[in-house]
């Protein structure tokens, strides 16, 4: 399976590298994540629940980075198992570029699949992957750069607070 796609984050491209670097971000990204654990500035050692249709699994893997070319991106690849439920493998090629301030985050992405899980059938396990994809990247863009309407909603708090204490010592 292969999917490409771009995800906008409203933050620059260093905060975005630095952020894609971080384990405690990851680990807050992607979807089932129970635990993700740096073996080295390009090894991690992860542990993700995940429910394909039926079919619920804990896969244990590891993920290794390659590319290194800081901060335009990098290549991530990962192998997991899942015990009967089969295995999962793959490599996302993710690139950063940027846009007046914010970031487009490009990947690339190349999985396959195998046991228990390639039984379901192509259409379930492509939507459940974009599915998936969406949720990191939504994830991620909110660990990263925290929605403006939220970033919006607190500068409107802060200055009905601050109209409030001018109301009641009179300036």
């Amino acid at each position: 399976m292969d999917m490409t796609g771009t995800q906008h984050i409203e933050a620059p491209r260093d905060v975005v590298w630095a952020a894609l670097n971080d384990v405690d971000v990851l680990r807050q990204s992607i979807p089932g994540c129970q635990s993700i654990e740096k073996v080295s500035d390009t090894e991690m050692n992860a542990k993700v629940t995940l429910k394909v249709g039926p079919v619920k699994a804990t896969f244990t893997g590891k993920v290794v980075l390659s590319d290194l070319d800081p901060p335009n991106g990098y290549t991530i690849s990962g192998e997991g198992s899942g015990g009967a439920a089969g295995f999962a493998k793959g490599s996302a090629m993710v690139r950063l570029v940027e846009d007046a301030g914010a970031t487009n985050l490009n990947y690339e992405v190349k999985a396959q699949i195998g046991g228990k899980l390639a039984q379901l059938g192509s259409r379930l396990i492509d939507a459940t992957a974009k599915k998936l994809a969406t949720e990191f990247f939504e994830n991620f863009g909110e660990a990263v750069a925290p929605p403006l309407a939220a970033a919006a909603a607190e500068t409107a708090t802060s200055e009905r607070k601050r109209g409030w204490f001018r109301a009641l010592i009179g300036k």
